[in-house]
């Protein structure tokens, strides 16, 4: 048996048997995609669990993180900067490898604001072929608040092994695939995990951000799911039961394709696994989001506040 497979087998027992876990903890699926901060607080020193933060916030990582933990930017480590794409599988590689990460390493990532860019790493870790890779139930915000250890050290592992090849197309959505559920060219479901006021066209993006499109309003066709209802308020993710019915009140049953989109990419990634890693669904995430369709000349939109070009 494969070291990842004890490790996993491991986790079985002790979120079986660990008071106070969360109900998510005890209902997750055979593939582990969760520890708790429990789980992870034993396994620091395990030589084979590889810890990643991936926070929001700049200069979070370097005021405290989780001990062993290594610092990955999402905007210049996960996203090739010149080509607006994926980081590179070359690149990906040298990173990992100096992450200390190995084809067979059970890696846990974390980060602030609810996982958001964790969940985009874990996006993009299983893209790139990599099977044991999980998310810390509430994240940072929930490590913190339990008074759990945080350290100043930057950790330098033992450089890595693993081999990468090409990304996993099966979990990422283009732009022609969205147009082809939006045509009715094949089966499907979009879901948009913005805020309302970003969904009905109110506003053309949060307050502050910089990336947007010329037009305000959603990709017809596709309902809307705000990320932030995939969470309890302490960061930990619903219980399965909650869920599934959440998605299911709205139609979304993983009976057809699902394909999740925001503004960057990030946020929805949060909900990508949430209904791919949790649920079990088929569920591809179009990174390009907002910003693309809604830039793309020719393409229908749906504005139901009527907001024009910056204007009412």
């Amino acid at each position: 048996m494969k070291v990842h497979q004890l490790v996993s087998a491991f986790v079985v027992g002790v979120l079986a048997a660990a008071a106070g876990s969360t109900a998510l903890a005890q209902d997750a699926p055979k593939r582990e995609v969760l520890v708790t901060a429990d789980w992870l607080e034993q396994n620091l020193d395990n030589p084979n669990v590889r810890v990643i933060e991936v926070s929001v916030v700049p200069g979070v990582y370097e005021r405290g993180h989780i001990p062993g933990a290594v610092n990955f930017v999402w905007h210049t480590d996960f996203v090739d900067t010149v080509t607006r794409d994926i980081v590179k599988p070359e690149r990906f590689q040298e990173l990992v490898r100096a992450a200390g990460i190995n084809n067979d390493s059970t890696i846990v990532l974390y980060g602030d604001n609810n996982n958001w860019f964790a969940a985009w790493g874990v996006w993009i870790f299983r893209g790139y072929g990599f099977e044991d890779v999980r998310l810390l139930d509430g994240g940072r915000v929930k490590w913190e608040a339990d008074g759990r250890t945080l350290t100043t050290r930057t950790s330098v592992p033992t450089s890595g092994t693993a081999v990468i090849g090409a990304f996993d197309t099966t979990l990422r959505a283009r732009l022609t695939d969205v147009l082809s559920v939006v045509n009715g060219e094949r089966p499907g479901q979009l879901i948009d995990i913005r805020s309302p006021r970003e969904y009905n066209g109110e506003i053309f993006a949060p307050e502050g951000i910089q990336e947007l499109s010329v037009r305000a309003g959603h990709i017809p066709g596709a309902v809307n799911v705000p990320w932030g209802q995939n969470v309890n308020a302490d960061g930990t993710f619903k219980s399965i039961e909650e869920l599934r019915a959440l998605y299911a009140g709205l139609g979304i049953d993983g009976s057809q394709p699902i394909i999740t989109y925001c503004r960057i990419g990030e946020r929805a990634a949060l909900t990508w696994f949430v209904l791919k890693e949790l649920l079990g669904y088929d569920v591809a995430l179009y990174d390009g989001s907002w910003t693309e369709y809604g830039n793309v000349v020719g393409l229908p939109i749906v504005n139901p506040a009527g907001t024009i070009w910056g204007g009412q």
